[in-house]
């Protein structure tokens, strides 16, 4: 079999399972193909090393002693997608770039660890004549055609403990805590945390608050008894009047108002209508830091695995998933610039309502 120079490289947001997805690539083609047959190179800061041209031949060695460790031994550098399509007055074609490296390297393909923007470069790579394979990760659990993304349970599993820990002290201190996740589009992480942390009410960017309904909520529950209330809130939280808003107007908006944050903004809100002291908690990026859970590391290695087998097959054009707890493929062109949202009847949110968790939508 001749050798097999497989590019590899990590790009935007850092989450926990990255390391245990190169090593499952990585352990699994030296097997399917032999140590000689296959030949790594990893490709340094994402896709700003494939521009640059920052990249190194990796050995066995460097595969060793990396499944539990979190965030990716290859770094990561954003390169927002509309900049890499973007040339400037400095002339400089990024994507030419990409592809001068790709052959340059003498790459037989190139495997791209990421989330929605890694995957709109790696499908726009794909539709330039380079062989790419994605892999699916994030702690967001947005990206489309999968299931599940590894990083997100793991990420799921800090919000949780850190909503865990809230408890105490609310209840201690007769407060009102409002923690912000991560989830600028999506809810996926404030749903599941929320709902596995115990939170009152869960706010997240699918379903617009009236925070008169959130004011209602925290009001009954205080009727009842009940001192302290936890609020769990996506950080890309909308209210009702913003829902129908464009991205600009509403940030527009929020700057002539002075807001910071969604979060921020609901908390003073609780605070003046409720005249219960009500404070903020943003963990921010421990949620993506440390380990990866068990599950993670299964995850990313069945999904490295995968990716394996696509190389040796020369399938190329794809990005690995989980559908139905089954991990097959799709099209890159099927999933790219794609979002996967939570559905307002879904069955978790469902199982929240039946809780009596409010999603301040009444």
């Amino acid at each position: 079999m001749a050798k097999r120079r497989i590019g590899i490289l990590t790009s935007g947001g850092d989450c926990p399972g990255l390391n245990a997805a190169i090593r499952g690539v990585a352990k699994a083609c030296f097997e399917r193909m032999g140590v000689e047959s296959a030949e790594l190179i990893g490709i340094q800061n994402g896709y700003y090393g494939l521009i640059n041209n920052t990249a190194r031949v990796m050995k066995p060695s460097d595969f060793s002693g990396i499944l539990t460790r979190g965030g990716t031994i290859l770094g990561s550098i954003r390169q927002q997608y509309k900049m890499i399509l973007n040339v400037g007055e400095d002339n400089f074609d990024r994507v030419k770039a990409m592809k001068e490296t790709y052959r340059a390297l003498k790459l037989d393909c190139l495997l791209t660890l990421g989330g929605n923007g890694t995957h709109k470069t790696a499908n726009l790579l794909s539709e330039h004549g380079l062989n790419i394979i994605g892999l699916p990760k994030t702690i967001d659990n947005d990206i489309y055609g999968t299931d599940v993304s590894f990083g997100f349970h793991t990420a799921v599993d800090t919000a949780t403990e850190v909503i865990d820990r809230l408890h105490s002290t609310a209840e201690s201190h007769s407060r009102i805590l409002v923690v912000e996740i991560m989830g600028n589009k999506a809810g996926w992480l404030t749903l599941y945390s929320g709902i596995a942390g115990g939170a009152d009410i869960i706010i997240i960017p699918e379903i617009p608050y009236n925070t008169a309904d959130v004011i209602e909520a925290l009001m009954k529950r205080a009727k009842e008894g009940k001192a302290f209330s936890i609020v769990a809130v996506a950080e890309g939280a909308l209210n009702t009047d913003e829902a129908g808003m464009k991205k600009k107007e509403r940030a527009r908006k929020r700057e002539e108002a002075g807001i910071i944050t969604a979060t921020s903004r609901l908390a003073s809100e609780i605070q003046a209508e409720t005249k219960i002291d009500t404070r903020v908690c943003v963990p921010g990026h421990m949620l993506r830091g440390g380990s990866p859970s068990a599950y993670d590391r299964l995850l990313a290695t069945k999904f490295g695995v995968r990716a394996a087998k696509l190389i040796e097959e020369e399938h190329y054009g794809v990005t690995v998933a989980m559908v139905k707890n089954i991990i097959t493929e799709n099209p890159l062109k099927d999933i790219a610039g794609k979002t996967k949202f939570v559905k307002p009847d879904n069955q978790f949110v469902s199982t929240a309502k039946h809780l009596g968790i409010s999603f301040g939508d009444k």
